[in-house]
């Protein structure tokens, strides 16, 4: 269904999207992949969220307020993808919990206090809601009676429905997704591939006498002498180390296959190890590599993988 044209009556709409990441990913992974659980695929989540933002601008004019992502990860602490999502303009992520049978717990409860304040505060005159539960059907009343209008998004489902009849019935407007749109978004997850142990220099070299060379500096310039390897690399270990323990195995399984880290895990990284080394690592490019190796060393030996070498 067709959205009106508000901007022809002079109405200049303020609109926020708010988006159940559990039902999206759950319905796109069925339709797309025949997927059952979220591991088995990849989402290039910030591609999505901007191709939302863009297509909501086509069927309301107006503005944007922003993008709420509402996910679940163990005790809230954000997995890597939440992390890179949260950093994007405009969008807010909201964290219920992941308990250990998977189920998300607290989700819709957070929709549900969103959507009422919104409406209550006057910040929004329409509301996009991408989700399918109808539970969600109390907060969409109680927004209407502010004067607010629900958009009521759905996944287009593989056959029947994967919305809640209620919801469609007391939204304003109700359109489908279709499969089409998603597509470039969603992939199917790679089997992860053991990485071949790569020979260190000492191997490399066992049994050969080479004369070292002393390093060459430009005349007027004093040699940088930065931190040791070893020293670089066991840092490298303590932070994955650290990392397993506090965001859990499945958060740092994300990370795999390796050896490329995301910009914003690379930063955090780098940050932690500058903290335990107690001096900065920015004036040394080889100590980030170094760094890097010791990371994925960690991370590898945790899930039984060679050891590889970074190439970032």
């Amino acid at each position: 269904m067709a959205i009106p044209d508000f901007s022809a009556h002079g109405i200049a709409a303020k609109y926020a999207v708010l988006v159940d990441v559990g039902y999206l990913y759950a319905a796109a992974g069925e339709v797309l992949l025949g997927a059952k659980e979220r591991k088995e695929y990849r989402v290039a989540a910030d591609e999505l969220i901007q191709a939302l933002q863009k297509h909501a601008l086509e069927r309301i004019p107006g503005e944007l307020l922003r993008v709420y992502w509402y996910d679940a990860a163990r005790d809230r602490v954000p997995t890597v993808d939440q992390r890179v999502i949260a950093q994007l303009p405009w969008v807010k992520v909201r964290l219920g919990n992941l308990n250990a049978r998977g189920q998300q717990k607290g989700v819709d409860a957070q929709i549900r206090s969103d959507l009422e304040a919104l409406a209550r505060h006057h910040a929004v005159s329409d509301t996009v809601l991408i989700a399918g539960d109808e539970d969600m059907v109390p907060a969409v009343e109680a927004a209407q009676a502010y004067g607010v209008r629900i958009h009521l998004w759905g996944v287009e489902p593989p056959f029947g429905t994967n919305q809640a009849e209620r919801l469609v019935w007391e939204s304003d407007t109700v359109e489908i997704i279709s499969a089409d749109f998603l597509r470039p978004f969603f992939t199917r997850a790679p089997v992860p591939v053991p990485v071949v142990p790569t020979p260190s220099p000492a191997q490399v070299f066992a049994g050969r006498t080479v004369k070292p060379m002393p390093p060459k500096t430009p005349v007027g310039q004093v040699a940088k002498l930065g931190p040791g390897r070893p020293r670089v690399e066991e840092v490298g270990e303590h932070v994955a180390q650290k990392w397993i323990l506090t965001r859990g195995r499945d958060n740092i399984r994300d990370l795999l296959p390796g050896p490329l880290l995301p910009t914003v895990i690379d930063t955090e990284l780098l940050i932690e190890a500058e903290k335990e080394l107690g001096h900065s690592l920015r004036p040394y490019p080889e100590a980030r590599v170094w760094l890097r190796d010791g990371f994925w060393a960690r991370v590898y030996r945790e899930f039984d993988l060679g050891v590889g070498i970074s190439s970032k």
